[in-house]
């Protein structure tokens, strides 16, 4: 049954030699209750205090754009320098957030929550289409999904659905009603993106009672859902959006005088819909669990969820108190950005090593590493996140990163390295082996054994 060291690596971001692990199921919800005390200590700014980027971006854009017609080359060179300056700006916030991000894993004596963040912000992936969006998205993860990840789904649901970054990602925002009153004049048509990720993806899942019909009516039920920076981000427009009504699963919505009630309507009921709870069940039994999850302990999360409307803590609950949570072996394989922030927390490394580097030592001891290793910072191919099975993170590209990075980071970042088997100890607890052990007492260099501790198998899984 419960076990600390598995309840630091499995549920949490890693064993850490100066945060005991949690003691009990119950501690571990107790944090979970509590203050978030690591968004407090390390902010990360949300989306809606970086809505001047897109404007200003789209200005430098614009002054580029007219020069160039003008036929004035001075005028654009000066645009464009102006441009790549803000872009490089742009740049620099967005390697903060990701330091901060990972400094929140290091430090943190509650792991599971951020495990949890991490594990929404993947499952409602958006992707940002110009460099104001792409440094946006940890806003739109602090603002969107953090708040809600111990409420309940319905909340978290609506404020992911209908924030700026999922709507321009998925092409919400120029997705116009056939029989709007702007369809007339609108060169654009109905956009079906959000629908079709938002039944296959985030609520009722691929395999779901759901049909072509369902994912067209609920387009039609999205549209006026939009996005003006200028006008405070989310902006419902009502001349874009289709009126009349629209069947979706069943159910009846919408009313000749389009209104965003209908949509907040439909997110509610289905939030809560018997598909959604299988689905989401599924989703967190193999992320923390295993890549072949019991059946019995997804039908038990599933209960859960359903049980309780959709509230995410029974949920959580239902998930660790099942003793599949723990009798697993340690099959998963932390992704890249896992393992960097776990081999951090082994470490004792945190937000005081991260903030001191500049931003080309961030890009060169983190970002092009999580790269090299087929994980660019929250930069997936597509609205279906990364993968979870363990066979497409152990791959020649991805251990070489890893090896390389377990070799040569820990050194450039800390002035004293600590000593092997201390520190294989620490990082490892009772999953350390005496071959583990053997190797790193007996590397030429401190550097070595640590690189070997943080690139085993052992370290490598959870």
């Amino acid at each position: 049954m419960f076990d600390p060291e598995t309840a630091a690596i499995r549920f949490g971001t890693g064993l850490s030699p100066q945060i005991a692990p949690p003691q009990s199921v119950t501690a571990m919800l107790d944090g979970l209750k509590g203050p978030d005390a690591m968004a407090a200590r390390i902010p990360i700014a949300p989306f809606s205090e970086r809505l001047d980027s897109f404007p200003a971006y789209n200005e430098l854009s614009k002054a580029r754009t007219v020069a160039r017609k003008a036929g004035d080359s001075a005028a654009e060179r000066a645009a464009r320098d102006a441009q790549r300056k803000y872009r490089r700006a742009l740049g620099v916030e967005r390697l903060q957030d990701m330091n901060a991000a990972l400094a929140r894993a290091a430090e943190t004596p509650d792991g599971l929550r951020e495990r949890l963040v991490w594990f929404w912000a993947d499952h409602f992936t958006a992707i940002g289409r110009n460099p104001p969006a792409e440094t946006a998205l940890s806003g739109y993860v602090e603002e969107a999904i953090r708040p809600h990840v111990t409420g309940n789904f319905a909340q978290l649901l609506r404020a992911v659905e209908l924030h700026p970054i999922m709507l321009t990602y998925l092409d919400q925002h120029v997705s116009v009603g056939p029989n709007s009153r702007a369809a007339q004049k609108a060169k654009r048509g109905l956009n079906e993106n959000l629908a079709r990720e938002l039944l296959e993806l985030h609520t009722v899942g691929v395999d779901g009672s759901y049909t072509q019909s369902d994912v067209r009516e609920l387009a039609r039920l999205l549209t006026g859902a939009g996005f003006s920076p200028r006008q405070g981000g989310f902006r419902y427009r009502e001349n874009i959006a289709e009126p009349g009504e629209k069947r979706v699963l069943g159910a009846s919505y919408g009313s000749e005088a389009p209104n965003e009630t209908e949509m907040l309507r439909f997110l509610d009921d289905v939030a809560v819909h018997p598909d959604t709870a299988r689905h989401i069940a599924r989703k967190l039994v193999v992320h923390f669990v295993s890549d072949r999850p019991d059946p019995d302990h997804v039908a038990h999360v599933a209960a859960a969820f359903a049980e309780s409307g959709g509230e995410l803590m029974p949920t959580y609950a239902a998930l660790l108190e099942h003793p599949a949570a723990w009798a697993h072996p340690d099959t998963k394989v932390k992704p890249p950005a896992d393992f960097v922030a776990s081999s951090l927390r082994a470490l004792g490394l945190g937000h005081d090593a991260l903030r001191g580097l500049k931003p080309n030592r961030v890009r060169l001891l983190i970002a092009a590493p999580l790269a090299a290793m087929r994980q660019p910072w929250r930069t997936p191919a597509g609205p279906d996140g990364w993968p979870e099975e363990a066979e497409e993170w152990i791959t020649p590209q991805g251990l070489a990163g890893r090896l390389q990075w377990a070799m040569t980071v820990p050194q450039v970042l800390m002035r004293e390295l600590p000593e092997p088997l201390a520190f294989a100890e620490a990082a490892l607890g009772r999953r350390l082996t005496p071959e583990i052990a053997f190797a790193a007492q007996n590397a030429e260099t401190r550097w070595e054994a640590v690189g070997l501790v943080l690139a085993s198998p052992a370290f490598q899984r959870r």
